[in-house]
């Protein structure tokens, strides 16, 4: 699971139901977002040298990632609103 190499310390995480369902049922607890930092910088360093811009990645996925969250929390807000007025 691609969630098995993004633990550590200060760090959160969101996923589906289902792969949090598939890490409960077959994933590793354990540090694994810094275990191999040269084999990480070795990726970074092929990615960029290819020119890919990891600032404007990291962005877009920083600004399309607030969307959804804002999206799901206006649903969930609309949700709640309607229940109450039903009581």
């Amino acid at each position: 699971l691609y969630v098995d190499t993004l633990i550590g310390p200060d760090t959160v995480n969101t996923m589906p139901e289902a792969t949090l369902e598939a890490f409960d049922d077959h994933g590793t607890v354990a540090r694994t977002v810094d275990a191999d930092f040269a084999a990480a910088q070795d990726v970074v360093d092929r990615v960029s040298a290819v020119g890919v811009d990891l600032d404007d990645v990291a962005r877009v996925l920083e600004d399309e990632g607030v969307a959804a969250f804002s999206k799901s929390f206006d649903e969930l807000i609309t949700t709640l609103e309607a229940k109450a007025a039903e009581l």
